[in-house]
């Protein structure tokens, strides 16, 4: 089976709302919404699990009330998140695993939440990768110089920016591989990861690149959640063909 997973278990401290910055308006319609939505239109995705802080999953199943159709509700679970987004992931895995079982034939397409312009051809993209690669990440070339800085005052390297790129979601994985990997880590391991990709690189399995679109943006802070407003606003986006 082939399982959604959208990671929503943060707080958006970074934001200074009031509230965790995946819940933040866009254009009259919850960040978070619009994920959901964009994953939703996939029907290759046969359920799609959420990974909410426990504070927080009250307030989503109220937005998914309000925002989904009845029919669509059926295939969204919810599931508490972890003080980390590797943490999410794998509660997410272990209800999946509740729910489903275990078999080396469960996928999951994870997003981040508050990614709210992912194209429907980028999720298609990544539910054919993950089958044949079990392991994939989406990324866009580099297009700034990219610097070393080990103090953060004088420069150590600038490497070629031809074999730079900048990771984005989905991030997608077979069930098992991941799980099993991640349980291999030890603890300093764990504490150095960045996001679920670089558990296969630590564990040396190869982790396959689908293109990903500048328009899948990442809101982060103040300014990036101004210019998600406009994109919203305007539509400068596309979530089925971009």
């Amino acid at each position: 089976m082939i399982f959604g997973v959208i990671v929503a278990g943060g707080v958006g401290s970074r934001m200074g709302a009031d509230r965790p910055k995946q819940f933040l308006d866009l254009a009259g319609c919850p960040i978070i919404i619009y994920t959901l939505k964009a994953f939703l239109e996939c029907q290759r995705l046969e359920h799609i699990y959420m990974g909410v802080h426990p504070e927080w999953v009250a307030y989503m199943e109220g937005l998914i009330e309000t925002y989904i159709p009845e029919e669509s509700r059926q295939r969204v679970h919810l599931a508490a998140g972890g003080g980390e987004r590797n943490d999410t992931i794998m509660n997410v895995i272990a209800q999946i695993e509740a729910d489903f079982g275990t078999a080396e034939t469960h996928y999951i397409i994870t997003q981040d939440g508050v990614r709210p312009f992912v194209s429907r051809r980028l999720i298609e993209a990544h539910v054919d990768a993950v089958v044949e690669y079990d392991a994939v990440d989406t990324a866009i070339p580099a297009v700034d110089t990219i610097i070393v800085s080990d103090d953060g005052q004088f420069i150590d390297d600038i490497p070629e920016r031809k074999y730079l790129y900048q990771s984005q979601t989905p991030q997608s994985f077979r069930m098992d591989l991941l799980k099993k990997l991640y349980e291999g880590l030890t603890p300093e391991k764990k504490s150095i990861l960045t996001d679920a990709c670089k558990i296969c690189t630590v564990g040396q399995v190869p982790v396959h690149i689908v293109p990903g679109e500048v328009s899948n943006m990442k809101i982060t802070t103040a300014m990036d959640y101004k210019i998600a407003v406009m994109m919203a606003k305007n539509r400068l986006f596309d979530t089925e063909n971009s």
